[in-house]
């Protein structure tokens, strides 16, 4: 995954590789630091630069992912969280139910494919100082809707400017399609909001993303 996307300059380059023991050396990313620990007033247009040099990149001959399988595997995983009574008392079955919905209905209606990073949330976005811009660690590449890449970032919104205010910022830094954008925020925030409840995330940003499942 490393290595589709090497040509855009912002993933770390890979220095050496030992497929046998599954292990490789990465270039180090300086300086390093998070995405959600940098100046928010400058990441929408950052967050734009990075994902049009992700989605530049050429998508690979027979790539074996689509983001309808990464789709299917999160809800499928993060679904199991609803039998918990911690998360149960506040996210219900037909909630769920309305994300997977409307997930589908994004996904029957995808226009534009690109390659993936597939899991950019702010923790897998690093500072790569001036020269470089952002760098993006980790990804779960998969073939989609280029909207799917920006909805990490929008759906941490929540208790800040609001996820519809940074929607509609990132959505014009980025050239997105600002309504579809908002629909892949409604699809996420439910998991969002699982996570929230599960390691004690902030009361207004949880209450929030449950208004937006909703």
């Amino acid at each position: 995954m490393l290595r589709a996307f090497a040509s855009s300059g912002r993933v770390p380059a890979m220095l050496s590789v030992d497929v046998e023991a599954g292990a490789m050396v990465l270039e180090e990313v300086r300086p390093g630091t998070e995405a959600g620990d940098l100046a928010q007033a400058s990441l929408p247009s950052r967050w734009g630069e990075l994902l049009s040099a992700l989605h530049a990149v050429a998508v690979p001959a027979r790539w074996p992912w689509d983001l309808r399988g990464r789709c299917e595997e999160a809800f499928a995983r993060i679904g199991r969280r609803l039998a918990e009574p911690a998360i149960g008392a506040r996210i219900d079955p037909a909630t769920w139910r309305r994300a997977i919905e409307r997930c589908e209905a994004l996904l029957e209606t995808q226009a534009r494919l690109v390659l993936l990073h597939g899991d950019l949330h702010l923790g897998n976005v690093l500072d790569g100082g001036p020269s470089r811009g952002l760098v993006a660690i980790d990804p779960k590449a998969c073939i989609g809707d280029p909207c799917f890449d920006a909805v990490d970032y929008v759906v941490t919104g929540a208790e800040h400017e609001g996820v519809e205010v940074r929607c509609r910022r990132l959505a014009a830094a980025c050239g997105l399609d600002g309504d579809r954008l908002y629909a892949w925020s409604r699809v996420i925030a439910p998991m969002f909001a699982i996570a929230y409840l599960t390691y004690g995330g902030p009361e207004p940003a949880t209450d929030e993303l449950l208004a937006l499942a909703r």
